[in-house]
C-alpha cells in the first residue's frame, strides 16, 4: 500500500481552492460521463491504477471496478473523505483514497502504475511541468497516462467559457501564474511531457465530450450550485460582489447554461468539450 502521499503542514492555496466548496455537488452530475470515459479505456485484466485529482471518485470507482487495484489522490481532504465513503458503500476493498499534491507525490515509488489516470484534476496544479514529471515517474514503462483537460475559449465546451466568464470578473492572477487552460492547448502539452522525458510521438491528442447531466436541475440550479461548491466560480462570485456585479455574472452564466442545455425535456444534459490526451511510456 501506498504511503500517505501528502501532508500540509503550510497554506497550499490550491488545497483550500478544491476545500473551499464540496465538489461531490458538481461530480454527481459528471458520474455518466465518467463510466463511459472508463469503459472507453478498454480495461480488459486488472491493472494497477493511479486517478490523480481524483475528486470523490466520478472515475477512481467505475475504474475498481473493472478488478483493478486503484489509488485516488486528491488534494481535497474532503473529497478523500467523501470518496473513501463511496468506495465502502459500494464494497470495492481495490479503491483507496488519500491526500495529495499532483506537483509533487510525496512517498509514491517510482514506476508504480500501468495506468495514470487524471481527468480535470492535475490539470488545476500550479506547477504543470512538476506535474508531467510526476506522472511520468509514477507511470511503469510501458504503461499510459491518461488526461482529461479542458479546452480555452472553446465554444463548444460549457466549463471552459464558464471559466472564461468567470475570470472576466475576477482580479488578474499573481505574477508567474501559469493558467490551467495550458493543458488544453497542443504546445503545451507537448512541451510539459517532452520535457519530462518523453518523445512527441507517443503523445496523443484528440477532442472527446463530457455531459453534465440531471434530470431534476434547470440551468439555474446548476448556476447555483456551481456559485455555492464550485471553488473557482465561488471566487468569482466573490469578487464580482466587491465590484456590484453578481448579478450580471449570474445573469450572464445562466445565459451560457441555457445555451449549451441540450436537454428535450425536464433537466439538463450539457456537453463540454474537453482535450483527451495518451502518452505511452
Amino acid at each position: 500500500m501506498i504511503k500517505q502521499a501528502f501532508e500540509s503542514k503550510t497554506e497550499n492555496p490550491n488545497k483550500m481552492l478544491w476545500e473551499k466548496g464540496d465538489f461531490t455537488e458538481i461530480a454527481s452530475m459528471m458520474r455518466r460521463s465518467g463510466q463511459e470515459l472508463v469503459t472507453h479505456l478498454g480495461i480488459i485484466s486488472p491493472l494497477k491504477i493511479l486517478d490523480l485529482g481524483c475528486g470523490d471518485g466520478t472515475t477512481a470507482i467505475p475504474l475498481a471496478k473493472t478488478g483493478s487495484e486503484v489509488i485516488g489522490i486528491d488534494i481535497a481532504k474532503n473529497l478523500v473523505e467523501a470518496g473513501n465513503k463511496r468506495a465502502a458503500e459500494e464494497g470495492l476493498f481495490n479503491l483507496k483514497f488519500q491526500e495529495g499534491d499532483a506537483c509533487n507525490l510525496q512517498e509514491v515509488p517510482d514506476h508504480s502504475f500501468d495506468l495514470t489516470l487524471s481527468v480535470f484534476g492535475a490539470m488545476f496544479a500550479p506547477k504543470p511541468y512538476d506535474v508531467a514529471r510526476e506522472m511520468v515517474r509514477v507511470t511503469k514503462p510501458g504503461g499510459r497516462i491518461v488526461m482529461g483537460n479542458w479546452i480555452p475559449n472553446d465554444p463548444t465546451s460549457f466549463v471552459s467559457q464558464l471559466l472564461g466568464i468567470s475570470a472576466s470578473f475576477s482580479p488578474p492572477p499573481p505574477e508567474g501564474f501559469i493558467s490551467p487552460m495550458t493543458w488544453g492547448m497542443k504546445a503545451y502539452v507537448l512541451d510539459y511531457f517532452v520535457k519530462a522525458g518523453v518523445k512527441t510521438e507517443k503523445i496523443s491528442l484528440l477532442k472527446d465530450t463530457y455531459n453534465f447531466i440531471s434530470p431534476d436541475k434547470t440551468p439555474e440550479d446548476l448556476i447555483d450550485s456551481l456559485r455555492k461548491f464550485y471553488g473557482p466560480t465561488m471566487n468569482a462570485f466573490a469578487a464580482a460582489e466587491k465590484i456590484g456585479k453578481v448579478q450580471e455574472l449570474r445573469a450572464k452564466l445562466i445565459e451560457l447554461a441555457n445555451l449549451q442545455n441540450q436537454s428535450d425535456g425536464t433537466g439538463i444534459s450539457i456537453p463540454a468539450t474537453f482535450l483527451r490526451v495518451t502518452v505511452d511510456l
